[in-house]
């Protein structure tokens, strides 16, 4: 009860600062001149790090965070905390999309 209490706070702190603070997108503006290595090097390695190596890297956590939980050798909670992160991890575009969207809606 304490944590959906706790949560339920957290989500409505949340949602006051991101509606009481006016905020633009920057995607109109475009990248600033000479940025372009800048930014395709920043996009290589989001790709890098969100294709292949982060994908093996978090089925390999995810199946031995599971094989210990499973055998009793780690707790639950950093079980969970583990694949709360890999949600985190590769959702971050999405959930970024969604605070920007929400950010520009009353624009």
């Amino acid at each position: 009860m304490k944590l959906t209490k706790r949560l339920g706070r957290t989500t409505g702190a949340i949602a006051s600062v991101i509606t009481s603070i006016p905020a633009r997108a920057q995607d109109s503006l475009g990248d600033p001149a000479g940025s372009g290595a800048i930014v395709s090097a920043v996009r290589w390695l989001e790709g890098t790090l969100l294709g292949t190596i982060a994908t093996v890297v978090a089925v390999i956590a995810v199946a031995s965070v599971g094989f210990l939980m499973l055998t009793g050798r780690i707790n639950w909670r950093y079980g969970a905390t583990v694949i709360i992160g890999c949600f985190i991890i590769f959702g971050a575009a999405s959930i970024v999309g969604g605070i920007q969207s929400t950010a520009g809606a009353g624009f």
